[in-house]
């Protein structure tokens, strides 16, 4: 088993529970605006927990996404106020060795491939999401893509920052051997194995279906791990809606998390770490096992 690095845990969901704002489709976004006290703080939360990398919260600062609330004006400030955050819960911390991971999302909306821009049009906005975050930056996580052209645009934009990139797609739920997208997760693999990225996840998907799609994951030639969703089904959600749509899972308690994790762990994964309705708690209890087995 290798040395693990553990990552965070899903910063929109657990903001929503915190914060006293309506929910609206701008989700973690509208949070960041106007409550970025709660954003350092679950920062914080995660650290003192165990994670050792945290996401910067700009996964819904994307330009389509703020221009289709009609805020595109607060794409800056919103990229400044997240790296704002998260450099002020690490200070705070006082924890060595906390890296930030810059977020290349999808642009318009989780899971769907089919509403996703063209390559070309997707490149010209990474590379604007790439330019905001790279002073924070430790490091970049392409998250969450659910198609090809998608993970080649977003990789592509990363790799010239010059810093590490780890790339992570989201399966099929039913079908973990495909991304959202219908393809092949092995010819995903192959389409992205000339990038020069360090390490290859799974995320946002169920843990039942991480494990499943575990081989084809392991045959890449990188570093591998997962960071799973807590959800019952994704299939409610829509581009615009609110995540108030989608319904979290009774049976993922910290420590049912934790035994998904580690069967990850024992075969081969040294990134770990936890995406929506997978919170501080489920980060302590897996940090805990890990380091009751030396392997943080």
């Amino acid at each position: 088993m290798s040395m693990i690095t553990l990552l965070d845990g899903g910063m929109g969901q657990e903001l929503l529970r915190r914060s006293s704002r309506a929910v609206t489709p701008m989700w973690s976004a509208d949070i960041m605006l106007n409550e970025p006290l709660l954003v350092r703080d679950l920062h914080r939360e995660f650290i003192d927990c165990g994670a050792r990398v945290i996401t910067l919260n700009t996964y819904t600062a994307t330009p389509q996404r703020l221009k289709r609330e009609n805020q595109l004006e607060q794409l800056e400030p919103l990229h400044q106020g997240a790296m704002r955050a998260a450099q002020d819960a690490i200070e705070l911390a006082q924890c060595n060795g906390v890296k930030i991971a810059g977020s290349l999302p999808p642009l318009v909306a989780s899971y769907r491939p089919d509403v996703s821009l063209s390559f070309e049009a997707s490149l010209s906005t990474y590379r604007r999401l790439v330019e905001l975050q790279s002073p924070a930056s430790d490091l970049f996580i392409c998250e969450t893509m659910s198609s090809i052209t998608e993970a080649r645009a977003a990789c592509t934009a990363a790799v010239e920052s010059g810093k590490p990139v780890w790339l992570a797609f989201t399966v099929s739920d039913e079908e973990p051997t495909r991304l959202r997208s219908g393809e092949l997760l092995k010819d995903a693999l192959l389409a992205i194995d000339s990038f020069a990225t360090q390490a290859t996840l799974i995320n946002c998907s169920q843990p039942e279906a991480i494990s499943a799609c575990w081989p084809v994951l392991n045959s890449n030639q990188r570093k591998i791990g997962a960071y799973a969703n807590g959800f019952v089904s994704i299939d409610a959600l829509y581009p615009g809606d609110t995540v108030e749509e989608l319904e979290m899972r009774q049976d993922m308690s910290a420590q049912q998390y934790t035994e998904h994790a580690m069967k990850w762990a024992r075969n081969g994964a040294s990134i770990l770490g936890g995406c929506c309705e997978i919170g501080p708690a489920h980060i302590k209890a897996l940090y805990r096992r890990l380091l009751s087995e030396g392997l943080v």
